[in-house]
Order: structure tokens, then sequence, then C-alpha cells
């Protein structure tokens, strides 16, 4: 899948005063745009094709910051003639900080495929097949390849397959998961747009109706006392737990990021709060990360 060796010097200790570098390039359709995404989930500062003159600055910029300790840049053919300056560049960088250089490739065949399915052109212009340019292409960035750290054949890769090698090589001890959002929502006030999986919880009895409940939320003991004396509620906060803890690892070996739970009543101030809160605690001690959002809580 991939070259060797693989440099201990790059093996991307996290942290440190230095900002880590990592810089992408390989050939168009190999997969770059989709391993600058995964690197910005795992919290690396994400920049496509900046100028080559403009890198220097960039990282001297992220030395400054103390925000920015982890960087990724493409670097292609994009960038014409001044691609011939990049040996040049990535030395003076390997002075400055650690910069680890990935360089993505796959087979003519699969790269003619990826074109045709997207219709995208090919970055090279002039006459010629996309073959020719494709070949092309690959001569022009052989002495950038001959540099690389890492050479990644993403030829038999698809999106999850490519996202799992980023990760297992650069997440670290560091690496974010999945963030679970519960989000607690009025049906009168429509359904919230970001919302992944959707629960109707209005089949609860209504603490609305309770001697000052129209005052109350979800947030208070007497509300929450009288939707936890119902057999069902009990029921549907299990099942609707093991549900998502069934369904939540198979979403993260998905590569997805960020999942939305919504949980919905009619007003989104009592049931679907009381519920929303009962499943972020019962997600997080199963080992989840979660947040808290109650959408309609101040409404009404």
């Amino acid at each position: 899948m991939d070259s060797q060796p693989q440099p201990e010097a790059a093996s991307s200790e996290v942290g440190g005063p230095q900002t880590e570098l990592v810089v992408v390039t390989g050939l168009s359709g190999s997969g770059k745009g989709t391993v600058l995404r995964v690197f910005e989930d795992l919290g690396y500062y994400a920049v496509d094709n900046l100028p080559l003159d403009l890198i220097p600055k960039f990282v001297e910029l992220c030395q400054q910051s103390a925000e920015i300790r982890r960087a990724c840049l493409v670097v292609d053919v994009r960038e014409g003639r001044a691609l011939d300056r990049f040996p040049k560049v990535l030395a003076d960088l390997r002075e400055e900080t650690r910069a680890f250089l990935l360089f993505l490739e796959a087979s003519d065949e699969v790269l003619q495929r990826r074109f045709s399915e997207t219709r995208r052109p090919h970055p090279l212009a002039g006459e010629g097949s996309l073959l020719d340019k494709i070949r092309r292409e690959r001569d022009r960035l052989a002495p950038v390849e001959a540099l690389a750290d890492r050479v990644l054949d993403t030829s038999k890769c698809n999106i999850h397959d490519l996202r799992r090698l980023i990760v297992d090589r650069f997440g670290g001890a560091n690496t974010p998961v999945m963030l679970v959002t519960l989000e607690s929502f009025g049906f009168k006030y429509g359904l919230p747009r970001d919302s992944d999986l959707i629960f109707d919880v209005r089949f609860l009895p209504n603490p609305h109706y309770l001697p000052g409940g129209k005052d109350l939320t979800g947030h208070d003991q007497k509300v929450i006392d009288y939707v936890k004396s119902f057999p069902q509620t009990g029921e549907f906060i299990r099942r609707t737990t093991d549900l998502l803890t069934y369904l939540l690892p198979h979403y993260i070996a998905e590569g997805k990021s960020y999942l939305t739970v919504a949980i919905g009543c009619t007003g989104g101030r009592h049931r679907s709060v009381m519920i929303a809160e009962e499943l972020q605690r019962r997600l997080g001690d199963a080992g989840f990360t979660t947040k808290i959002l109650h959408r309609d809580l101040n409404r009404g």
C-alpha cells in the first residue's frame, strides 16, 4: 500500500514547541481533497493550494500562534512552474519545523475512472487525452515523490478506507472521537435542520398540564419526577440507549465526525428536555463524547 521506510523522525509526536506540518501532495484524483478533510477533522489547520511562495510565511505565522500546533497543506501540480522550487522550499521547512511529506498516487486506470465519474477536468492544460495528462503529471511529480516520507497508493481505497488509514497513522492518542449532540426541540416550531436521528416523545404524558407546569421545564425536578413515573418512560430511555450504543460505533467506523440526535415533544420545553438530558448522561457513561442543546427551551 505504501512505500518504505517511514522515518522515525517524522512519526508525529503531537505537541511541543514546534508546529507539526503535514504536506499532502500527489496525483490529481488520488484523494488529496478527502485526506485534507480528514486532517481537518483531526484538528489540523488545513489549507488547500496555498501558493508555494506563501508557505514559509504561513509556517512562521503558525509558529507564532498559540492556537495552531498542527497544520496541513496541499501542494500539487496546480502550482505550475513554481513546483520546480518545491524541493528547496521543503528542505528549508524541515530545518524550521517538523514537516512530513505525504504523497498520494493511484494507477492510471483508477485515475481515469475517477475523472470519468466526477466529470472534472484534469488540472493540466494543453492538448492530449486524459491518459496523456495523467502520465505527464506523473512525470512532473516524480522529483516530489522521491522526497516523500510516505507514498500511499489509493487505487484500492474508498473514502472510508482512506480515512481510516490517515486516522490510524496521524491521529494518535489525541484523535477526536465523534461528537454526539443531543438536541431537544418542539415539533410546533419545526424539525431541526441538522438532525441525523429524530425521536418523537409526544407519546409520553405531558407535564404542561400539571398545576404550574406551564412555567416549568424539563430541568425542574417536579417535571422529571412526573415523566419518570410512567413505565413507558423508562422503557423508552432504555431501548433508545441500547439502540444508540449499537449504532454509534458503526457511524464512527464509517468516518462520521458529528451526529445530532434530536428529541422532540410538542413545545420543546418539558418531555424532550428531560429525555435529552437523560440520554446524554447515559451515553456519556458509555464513553461517548456528547453535548446538549435545547433549541426551544426558552420559547413559549
